[in-house]
């Protein structure tokens, strides 16, 4: 059971890491749209067309991603000071409650919507139109990546229940630990202080 929620982990980190690339483009066709605008004074009128694609792409794609990161925003005031098992049983209880219903309704809905342009090729209302069907299947693939790292997030609420400790899960890029960034460049407290009274004299003296 590890292995697989471990492998639905590594899943939705590598579609948010690869879509995260999206960023790059998405930088490279404002600065170059810039550029053309206001330099060559040639402006594109699919460019914002393309730039609101891509932001919408990496933004759904990448719910799945910090779900599996256990990244997304929650009040935290109160629930830090539960008991694990209580942490277990509150998100499970939202999970069920709210989690699963709007998921579900974002994929079937989202797939309804892909489907339906398609079939008419729809396109922007720009003057150069750009395919929007492609966009549109990005909805029902994000719904169903949060889906199943939705499951498998109930299945750690339920271990954890049952354990009494959160299972362990797929690890990526952190925020820097100060102490052990401290440990590896071998920097003590005392270090930082007498480094500190040096810049206030300096300061004092400029």
């Amino acid at each position: 059971m590890k292995n697989l929620l471990l492998a639905v982990d590594r899943a939705s980190t590598w579609l948010g890491q690869a879509f995260a690339w999206l960023i790059v483009l998405l930088t490279a066709l404002i600065s170059w749209e810039v550029f053309s605008r206001y330099v060559l004074n040639n402006p594109h009128d699919w460019a914002l067309d393309a730039q609101i694609m891509f932001y919408g792409t990496l933004f759904m794609l990448a719910g799945a991603y910090t779900l599996a990161k256990n990244g997304h925003v929650r009040g935290d005031v109160l629930y830090g000071f539960f008991e694990v098992r209580t942490q277990a049983t509150v998100d499970l209880v939202l999970y069920i409650l709210f989690f699963l219903p709007g998921i579900v309704a974002l994929t079937w809905a989202g797939w309804t919507f892909a489907n339906e342009s398609m079939a008419i090729r729809e396109s922007t209302f720009s003057a150069t139109p750009l395919p929007l069907y492609p966009f549109k299947f990005m909805i029902p693939l994000a719904g169903a990546m949060l889906l199943l790292q939705g499951i498998v997030e109930i299945v750690r609420c339920i271990q954890c229940l049952r354990d009494g400790q959160w299972p362990s899960r797929e690890q990526d890029v952190e925020e820097v630990d100060v102490e052990k960034l401290k440990e590896m460049v071998h920097v003590k407290d005392e270090d930082i202080a007498a480094l500190d009274k040096i810049v206030v004299k300096a300061e004092a003296k400029s």
